[in-house]
């Protein structure tokens, strides 16, 4: 029973199902440099750098934003501020998922083995650029933004141009909805002095240059669906996230109570939407 009640504590302390987000594009990445199925191999060892990599910067994040999750009504019941995980375990566990990531990167290949240094500092970034910048939410963005690069760079030893465009449409595909979510701790980031665009410029600025991020992440997804050369499911795939996308920002606009329900659900979709449309275009083409 303790191992179970640990394995739950420590899923909400890393929230695993966020990991939702950057799963599908790195395998969409890997189908597209594949042009197919890539093997069961580069599957588990896909799988095993985006669950290592998603823990260690989750972990990184709540170790270092303890003081201020324990201020925050809605975090401060979160298992590294109540008690459940001490900071000397959360270090521990940083460290292991970090050579969880290293070592499997090796496995790969030598390119993906000497860019997961650099990958690590960026995924561990996010938590002290929110205390100085607004630009935590570009920021946050490109850490899964690097995903589908790591996809292509797993199956083909290179970054392929077109890796670089589905990448630029994640990042501000996660910005902006981090942006609506932020929307959530406006007051709080507010007195706490935290850097964010909505306790910087209030909530109307904020859903516009969320709106602004969203068309932006779909006009990459369309350079990336004609730079990669892919059919006509490749431009579904593209419609049908503009789609999710809007109905997303018009959930939000209507009641902000909503935005967890906008961000987990209608993102959570998303992406394994877009994983579909791209298995059809590979395997119909």
């Amino acid at each position: 029973m303790k191992a179970i009640k640990w394995f739950r504590d420590f899923n909400e302390l890393i929230m695993f199902q966020h990991t939702v987000f950057s799963l599908p594009f790195i395998f969409i990445a890997m189908i597209v440099a594949a042009d197919g199925w890539f093997g069961w191999r580069l599957l588990l060892l896909g799988a095993l750098a985006a669950v290592s990599a998603r823990n260690f910067a989750m972990l990184v994040n709540r170790y270092l934003d303890r003081d201020i999750d324990a201020l925050n009504p809605r975090t401060k019941n979160r298992p590294s501020v109540d008690g459940r995980f001490a900071p000397t375990q959360m270090r521990l566990l940083i460290a292991l998922n970090a050579i969880i990531f290293i070592a499997t990167a090796y496995a790969i290949n030598d390119l993906a083995f000497w860019l997961s240094f650099p990958i690590l500092a960026i995924l561990g970034g996010y938590s002290w650029f929110k205390r100085f910048s607004e630009t935590a939410h570009l920021v946050l963005g490109l850490s899964l933004g690097l995903a589908p690069v790591a996809g292509a760079v797993a199956v083909s030893g290179t970054i392929p141009m077109w890796s670089l465009l589905l990448a630029v449409g994640v990042m501000f595909w996660v910005a902006g909805f981090d942006l609506l979510y932020s929307l959530q701790d406006i007051d709080f980031d507010k007195e706490a002095g935290l850097y964010s665009i909505p306790s910087r410029y209030g909530s109307e600025c904020t859903m516009f240059l969320a709106r602004i991020f969203h068309a932006t992440a779909v006009l990459f997804w369309a350079f990336f669906t004609a730079e990669a050369g892919l059919g006509i499911f490749g431009w579904f795939a593209v419609l049908g996230a503009a789609a999710m996308l809007t109905y997303e920002h018009r959930l939000v606009s209507r009641d902000f109570t909503k935005i967890d329900r906008a961000f987990y659900t209608v993102n959570g979709y998303l992406g394994f939407i877009y994983l579909f449309f791209i298995i059809l275009d590979r395997s119909l083409s």
